[in-house]
């Protein structure tokens, strides 16, 4: 290992735990040098703090509170040089499975000195794991979206998202204050968040809690009309396409 101390950030939401992850660390120093250069108590604080910290290394604990360790590993990819991570788990049978099916480090707790020098020293030339193994090891969708700006990232929870619309390369994100872009597919939104959002065009998912409902507007041709959703919050209409109404037209019988 380097004679550079290689820089640890420490999360989990119980004290003894990172307290006993420091003193590890200590008792490891002479063979693998370190610095504890952060730490945090839940999903949130990790995400807002780790940018700034300039960690080669992410210890995080996969049960966090707010964001669960793994969606936190999830927003932590989008910037541009992130950390190596180690998750740090209790002995959780699905979790591990979905950790060697996917080439995730792990740490089960209590942590040994021994698994934990094996990990820092695979970490230190590990790099960041890759998005996808992180996607499908996670069981069920995100809370939150990651919006980086200047290596800094800006948690919008799903709950105030009123919609996602497709627009050449990037997708745009509405919130009921304002507006984001995110480089995600629709396709990959729609099959993540199928139960909270619905197709209403061939380039918009809105979703079906802020729908207030439905108007229909005249084409210019004659005879001729097409839906648009009425949102909450939010002044725009959006079309329905024909293709989709049928199944947008369900909704009607839920508001």
């Amino acid at each position: 290992m380097s004679s550079k101390p290689l820089r640890v950030f420490l999360a989990d939401d119980e004290p003894p735990a990172r307290s006993r992850i420091r003193e590890l660390l200590e008792d490891l120093r002479a063979e693998y040098p370190t610095e504890i250069v952060g730490e945090a108590g839940n999903g949130p604080e990790v995400v807002e703090r780790l940018p700034d910290s300039g960690a080669d290394v992410l210890l995080l604990d996969i049960n966090m509170p707010g964001i669960s360790g793994l969606e936190v590993a999830r927003h932590l990819s989008r910037l541009e040089s992130g950390p190596s991570i180690v998750f740090v788990t209790a002995h959780d049978e699905h979790a591990v499975e979905a950790f060697e099916l996917n080439a995730l480090d792990y740490l089960l707790k209590p942590v040994r000195a021994e698994r934990l020098a094996a990990a820092l020293r695979k970490a230190q030339h590990a790099g960041p794991p890759p998005p996808a193994s992180l996607e499908r090891a996670q069981s069920g969708p995100r809370a939150h979206f990651p919006i980086v700006e200047r290596n800094r990232i800006h948690l919008v929870p799903l709950a105030s998202v009123v919609y996602f619309k497709a627009e050449l390369k990037y997708v745009t994100l509405r919130t009921r204050e304002r507006e984001h872009l995110i480089e995600e597919s629709l396709v990959s939104l729609e099959r993540e968040f199928s139960d909270a959002f619905v197709r209403v065009h061939r380039n918009c998912l809105v979703a079906r809690s802020a729908i207030a409902g439905f108007e229909r507007a005249a084409s210019g041709v004659e005879d001729e009309a097409h839906w648009e959703v009425l949102l909450e919050g939010v002044p725009e209409r959006l079309p329905v396409s024909r293709r989709q109404w049928s199944e947008v037209r369900s909704i009607l019988g839920e508001k």
